[in-house]
Parts: C-alpha cells; structure tokens; sequence
C-alpha cells in the first residue's frame, strides 16, 4: 500500500514539473485591435496562422492573448496596462488607435502594429527604415491613386467625391489629406463628411446627398464598422460607393482595388516570429503590402443606378453578387 501511494506521489509530482517546464517554454503573444470588423479580423487570423505554421501552436508552446476595444479609447487604454502587466513576449496592435495606445503604455515590450496607415504620422516610429526603439510592423496605406484611377474607369463623370471619416483618428486625417490632394491635381471635389462614432455614421452620409456624384471610403475604421449605413445611402439616392478595402464589397460597395488584410495579417505575423526568435524589432524595416486584387459587385451597382463593364468584370479577382 505504502509502495501505491509513493508512485503515486510520485507520478503527480512529475507531472507538476513537466506542466512547470511546459509552462515555461510557452511563449506569450498579446493581440488586440480597436474594433471588430471583416478587415481588422481577418488581420488577426492571419497572425494567429501564420504563428501555427511557423510551429508557435496556441495552447501548446504558445498562449495567445487576445482582445478587442470595441472602438473605444478608454478600453483601448485598459488593455494596454493589462497586457504590459501581463508581460508577454511580443504585443500586436491592429489599426492605428490601438497601436498608439500601446506604443505608449509599452516601453519595453516588443510591439507589432498592423493595419497602420501612416506610422510616420500617427509617431509610432521614426523612420520606415530601422525605426529604432522596441516597435515596427506593417503598414497599409493606400494607393490613392489607382483607387481613383478605378473610380473614374467607372464613373468617369464624377467630379465631386464624397468620403465619411472620423476626424478624431490619425490614419482616417492622413488619408483625407492626401485624398483632397490627388483629387485637387484631377480638377475634382472632395466632400468631407464627419462621424467621430459609429452612430454618427448614417447622418454624415446622407449629408453628401446632392453634394457628392460618388462616394470613396478609406480604411476607417469607425466607418467601416458602420458601413452598411453608408451603403444603404448609396442605394436610395444611387450614388456609387466605392472603398479602399476589398471586404467591403461583400458588404455592398461597388468595388474596390485593394489587398486582402488576411494576407496582411500573415506578413505581421510573420514579423512576430522573427520577434520571437531573437531579432529586434527596432532593426527591422516597416514592411508594406504591394500586390493589389480587384473586387466587383454588379448587384451593388445596379442598386445604385449604374452598371459595371464587361471588362472591368473581367479584370475583378472576385466578383460579388450581394442580392440584397
């Protein structure tokens, strides 16, 4: 009896060491993102696969952390103290406001933004080159131009452009600014429309009404995650709404000319591993997403009093037929 009970003290204080040592050689990443939305969660899933394929398994050697902030900044705040407190090995910020939150709760930590317009601007780095410090990541900022190039192939004359942003977010100003820039140097109109919040969406849309032969939506993230209020705008008063990102097509958008933000989040991810592996991330570049796809939905056009080409049809990586 004595004997039993020895090998079993035994077996569970080998057990203990073993889930000790297991404990141990898991390595932690924290990911959080301003708010969920179709673009920023498929950033988040590329992360986490991208981290499998290169052997960091959650729940095996690896924990993932991860949470969202519901686009508010006051939560936004909560979880960068509570993931600095936490001390993970690498922080992944997704989109612009959750990046400068953490940027400057962590001074330690390695930091990965992602789905970051302008990290110049917003003051996450530096530099794109060797940004220094404990922070690099990803950027998406838009080719400006050869979205308008898009607009104008099918709607070639539009000359004002309405576009709703929230003033209050730094990525959301930089694209603005360049946007009325480009258009300027075409002989067109921007029409700016402001939303600080979601539910001030659906009013600054039906503000371009009889202002805007267009509308373009940039990577916003307050917008985007309120873009069907735009898109309903569009349908009852047929104005065309384009946008910058390809899942928004699904949603109803016309078209857009873009990257898919999975494949965005893949490319973080795979800085994160690099991370994890001993390089620094001050030593490493800003890295950018360079292959463009088409996405088109005929459905969404006609909804809003035009039709789309055979050959621009032709030319989508993806058509869209949201019959709604």
């Amino acid at each position: 009896m004595a004997n039993r009970i020895l090998r079993t003290l035994l077996g569970t204080a080998l057990l203990a060491l073993a889930t000790m040592a297991q404990a141990d050689d898991q390595r932690v990443v924290a990911i959080t993102q301003i708010v969920e939305h179709p673009a920023l969660d498929a950033v988040y899933q590329g992360v986490r696969d991208e981290l499998e394929e290169k052997g960091y398994k959650d729940g095996d050697n690896l924990r993932i952390m991860h949470e969202s902030a519901q686009g508010n900044s006051a939560i936004a705040s909560q979880i960068a103290r509570k993931f600095v407190g936490e001390g993970p090995d690498v922080i992944v910020a997704i989109a612009t406001p959750s990046a400068q939150t953490m940027a400057a709760a962590a001074r330690k930590t390695p930091v990965v933004f992602s789905a970051v317009t302008d990290p110049v601007g917003a003051k996450l780095v530096k530099s794109l080159k060797a940004p220094g410090a404990n922070i690099t990541g990803v950027t998406d900022m838009l080719p400006i131009e050869s979205h308008l190039d898009l607009l104008e192939r099918v709607v070639p004359d539009a000359k004002r452009i309405g576009t709703v942003y929230n003033p209050g977010e730094a990525n959301a100003v930089a694209l603005v600014e360049l946007l009325e820039e480009r258009l300027a140097a075409r002989g067109m109109e921007l029409v700016k429309a402001a939303a600080t919040k979601t539910s001030e969406v659906l009013g600054a849309a039906r503000s371009l009404v009889g202002k805007a032969d267009a509308i373009y939506l940039t990577t916003d993230n307050t917008v985007i995650s309120a873009v069907e209020a735009v898109i309903s705008v569009g349908e009852r008063a047929s104005i065309p709404v384009f946008a910058a990102d390809t899942a928004t097509v699904g949603r109803g958008a016309v078209a857009a000319l873009g990257f898919d933000y999975y494949d965005h989040g893949r490319q973080t991810g795979a800085m994160v591993a690099r991370i994890l592996e001993g390089a620094n991330p001050g030593d490493m570049d800003v890295e950018s997403v360079d292959t463009l796809e088409l996405f088109v939905n005929p459905a969404a056009a006609e909804r809003m009093g035009i039709t789309l080409s055979d050959d621009l049809i032709s030319d989508a990586k993806e058509v869209v037929n949201s019959d709604q």
